[in-house]
């Protein structure tokens, strides 16, 4: 009977994410490039480099690189150079990008009909299987600033007391690869 119902949630997540993969295959972008250039969109400036990407995703470093070089030449991406060390590079989302995500998906709209408790149910299952998940992989489970554990709250925004950073308003509610969840 256990087995049925995991069965059953396991099918309801694959045929979810296969019609959010449709839904994202627009404007001239796959869904792996929709993915990272969400990701890209949702991180902090110390979360997107190459290999934050690739292991956000869970992807393969050629994939990852041959997606950002697509993304690039679409225009969606700029690459960025690091000033002290130019080996280290990160990307930034063009105004051309975020436009790109200006959208809503067939799965956003269905989540909107959800009552709201239904709506944080959800959410807080999902997060739980989702760190069950990475957990298992021996994956960082990412996060947004404001939730981890090294985040001070400051009136100008926060501060990283991990990485000692000062962090903008915004900043506080991106992805940052460096989250351990507070205690």
């Amino acid at each position: 009977m256990k087995r049925a119902r995991t069965d059953h949630i396991r099918d309801l997540i694959e045929r979810l994410a296969r019609i959010n993969a449709a839904d994202e295959w627009t404007d001239d972008l796959n869904p792996t490039q929709w993915a990272a250039l969400s990701y890209l969109a949702r991180a902090n400036r110390f979360s997107r480099s190459p290999s934050q990407v690739t292991e956000y995703m869970s992807a393969t470093r050629g994939t990852v690189s041959q997606t950002l070089k697509a993304l690039s030449r679409k225009g969606l991406i700029e690459e960025v150079r690091s000033t002290v060390d130019r080996r280290w590079i990160s990307y930034t989302v063009t105004k051309r990008g975020f436009a790109a995500l200006d959208r809503t998906t067939v799965i956003e709209q269905a989540l909107d009909h959800l009552a709201e408790p239904d709506q944080e149910s959800l959410a807080a299952g999902l997060q739980t299987l989702l760190q069950g998940a990475l957990e298992a992989r021996g994956k960082r489970p990412f996060g947004q600033c404001r939730s981890c554990r090294h985040h001070k709250p400051e009136p100008g925004g926060g501060y990283c007391m991990l990485l000692h950073e000062a962090l903008k308003p915004e900043e506080t509610m991106q992805i940052c690869h460096e989250h351990q969840a507070a205690a």
